[in-house]
């Protein structure tokens, strides 16, 4: 006699591909997540991405995207292991088991698979990443920063996103047992889902809410600060949710409506558009995490080519090989010198030039924190340091003429007036640091000069003034700037060298960061109070790592090195593209699994629909047709949308900055429409498969 938990068994055998299906499902899911978040807080990362910087705050957006999207995957396969399963527990109810009789049975099924394929996730999460991270270290770059270190407080997400699974499925398990109706139930697989057929409005309305929801989130930050003089909070984000309302009515657009014309063939593609209609609700939630998971994607690999681009093009506009500055107090290579440095590597130089600055304090208004999100603007006498040259030293210098009207000074920006940021436009007094003696000053405008663009700021007075205030300074607040080119080709071994003895001639009072400066340093004694770039939140220099991307990015007197900042770009900022690009795999894979899943279940769920076709006469012609129209927007529009609007994005981004599009930004985009057209390709690739694999399903 075969008891209950016999037949149970047997049942479960019966179904083991949807089964198999959800436990691919939470595999992979837990696999991603974790994968993610180990890279994210990873020391290897962490030490080279900087705290509050811009690119952390990319790949803290770009996660939450990514699990939004494996949280939704991950329900939706909940979902569709228990509408098959439905058909198990109707015939099971149909023999007079009861629901109090099958819940212990169904959730120990439950519970065993979603733990074994969580739990397997998890595991596989970490080999994943070593796999993928030195892979990139054998085939792309590798340096002594890119050694993969995890911190496994990582596995706290992983368990969170762990209970999230068990959580759903034992609930729905509950909520299925609770139904009375055995015919419903044992019939739950073929019930469609048909979605609230909305007018044509919902694609433009869609596009509208994008594009609100876009404007609101980016400039509400902004407005906050104006209106209440206070740092914005973290739910301001919200008000990027008519984005996510907007995709979804794009999506909801495609299902019922489509993109084509239909008035003057109303029954074309009649049945592939009737089957999407007709199971819209699972559709459109796969098509919005889809589409949310490309734009991710997307949003993670412009990083790589935007920065790459525009550093190949600030070194490639250099009018010199070689340009460095220093403190006067520091012996450092004269013309002499350098000479005899490169004549052992049988290199001449040409086209020395020398010019001296002073460093001086300069005054200004700051944002000033008070108690919780809240600051005010104060007027701050020592508020930064600045370098300054006298107007015939950057005539000389720089071949350009200029005149500076006493009483006024100028600031050096890059030739588009993009390196703005870092200069002080607002200075009423300069003060030399060892007299203390004030030259009064009014802003003059910009002169143009990118290779004495840095963090630090560059500035020009008029040569009286600069005497006047030079008065009584000592070599502590002095420096001198130097640039040559070489005589020929220039050798790396010699580049190499040249910057090695560089560091080495400096002495260990020069050995901090670009944005360590030593006039608010002094403004901090003043008020009684620590400098923030004496604690541990400042990012430390040493002369020791000097191949590190702290070093070269950060080290205040850091050379521009043409042919060395060339060679070493990828080996200098590895971690930063590595970062960046892992993203993007993670993301674009997680997109085209969720894709790939849910074309086979649309192959699954109308098995019935594709055999009385064929019962009627189909071809396999015409059923590999309507195939491709069930499979085809899965794929198609995610992919369209996503990296669309993505690339839009982008461009509006890069143009707010500073209220232009530079030609370092112009050419980065262009990158980037590459890169995603040969990503577009890989989707199609993924589609062509997917699509033998549907075939193969329904025998076609």
């Amino acid at each position: 006699m075969t008891t209950l938990k016999q037949l149970e068994k047997k049942l479960q055998k019966a179904d083991t591909k949807i089964a198999g299906l959800y436990l691919f499902c939470n595999f992979i899911s837990l696999l991603l997540i974790t994968a993610y978040s180990a890279m994210m807080l990873s020391p290897t990362v962490l030490l080279v991405l900087p705290e509050g910087g811009d690119s952390r705050k990319q790949m803290t957006a770009i996660f939450v995207l990514a699990l939004f999207g494996c949280v939704v995957f991950t329900i939706y396969a909940s979902g569709l292991f228990f509408r098959k399963k439905a058909k198990q527990l109707g015939t099971l109810m149909a023999l007079g088991a009861s629901g109090r009789q099958l819940l212990p049975g169904l959730l120990k099924e439950v519970l065993l698979l979603s733990s074994l394929s969580s739990l397997a996730g998890i595991l596989a999460g970490f080999p994943f990443v070593i796999l993928l991270w030195n892979s990139f270290r054998l085939f792309l770059t590798d340096s002594a920063q890119m050694v993969l270190k995890f911190d496994f407080k990582c596995l706290y997400l992983s368990a969170v996103f762990f209970v999230i699974v068990v959580a759903f499925s034992c609930a729905n398990a509950y909520r299925y047992l609770k139904r009375t109706n055995i015919m419903e139930v044992m019939h739950e697989e073929h019930r469609n889902e048909p979605v609230k057929e909305l007018g044509a409005w919902c694609a433009p309305a869609g596009i509208l809410l994008i594009l609100i929801g876009a404007g609101l989130g980016y400039f509400a930050p902004y407005a906050y600060e104006e209106l209440f003089s206070a740092f914005p909070p973290a739910w301001l984000n919200l008000l990027y949710a008519p984005v996510f309302a907007g995709l979804y009515l794009i999506m909801l657009h495609t299902v019922v409506h489509g993109w084509g014309s239909r008035k003057k063939h109303p029954y074309k593609n009649l049945i592939a558009r009737s089957m999407m209609k007709f199971q819209g609700k699972q559709t459109v939630n796969n098509l919005l995490v889809s589409t949310v998971l490309t734009a991710g994607t997307a949003f993670a690999i412009f990083y790589i080519p935007m920065m790459s681009v525009g550093h190949t093009m600030e070194i490639n506009s250099r009018p010199y090989d070689y340009y460095y500055h220093y403190r006067a107090d520091q012996k450092v290579f004269n013309e002499e010198k350098i000479s005899d440095l490169a004549a052992k590597y049988d290199l001449a130089i040409k086209d020395y030039k020398l010019a001296p600055y002073l460093s001086l304090a300069m005054d200004g208004t700051a944002i000033v924190e008070d108690e919780g999100q809240n600051f005010h603007y104060e007027y701050i006498p020592f508020l930064e340091e600045g370098k300054f040259f006298s107007e015939t030293a950057f005539e000389a210098f720089t071949g350009t003429e200029i005149s500076v009207a006493p009483g006024s000074y100028m600031a050096v920006s890059n030739a588009d007036e993009t390196g703005l940021y870092y200069l002080n436009s607002q200075a009423t007094v300069l003060t030399n640091m060892v007299t203390h003696n004030t030259l009064s000053v009014s802003f003059a405008g910009y002169a143009h000069y990118g290779l004495l663009v840095d963090q630090r700021g560059s500035y020009i007075l008029n040569d009286e003034d600069y005497e006047t205030i030079a008065a009584g300074i000592t070599p502590e607040w002095a420096g001198n700037t130097v640039s040559f080119n070489m005589d020929g080709k220039d050798n790396y071994l010699f580049a190499q060298d040249f910057f090695y003895t560089f560091i080495s001639l400096f002495g260990p009072e020069c050995e901090y960061p670009i944005y360590y400066d030593r006039v608010a340093q002094y403004q901090s004694q003043l008020n009684g109070e620590i400098y923030w770039g004496d604690t541990e939140r400042m990012t430390q220099v040493s002369y020791s790592e000097p191949d590190t991307t702290d070093f070269r990015y950060y080290w205040t007197y850091m050379p521009k090195i043409r042919i060395l900042d060339q060679t070493d770009y990828l080996r200098t900022f590895s971690v930063f593209l590595m970062m960046f690009l892992f993203i993007a795999i993670i993301c674009s894979l997680a997109a085209m699994i969720i894709s790939y899943t849910r074309c086979m279940t649309i192959a699954l769920n109308n098995r019935y629909v594709f055999e009385d076709l064929k019962r009627l006469g189909a071809s396999p012609t015409f059923l590999k047709k309507e195939i491709k129209g069930q499979a085809g927007p899965v794929f198609k529009v995610p992919t369209l949308v996503g990296m669309t609007a993505m690339y839009l994005l982008y461009a509006l981004l890069m143009f707010a900055n500073d209220g232009m599009l530079t030609g370092s930004e112009i050419g980065g985009m262009a990158v980037c429409l590459l890169i995603l057209i040969l990503l577009a390709g890989i989707y199609y690739l993924i589609y062509r498969y997917t699509v033998k694999s549907m075939c193969r399903q329904l025998e076609v």
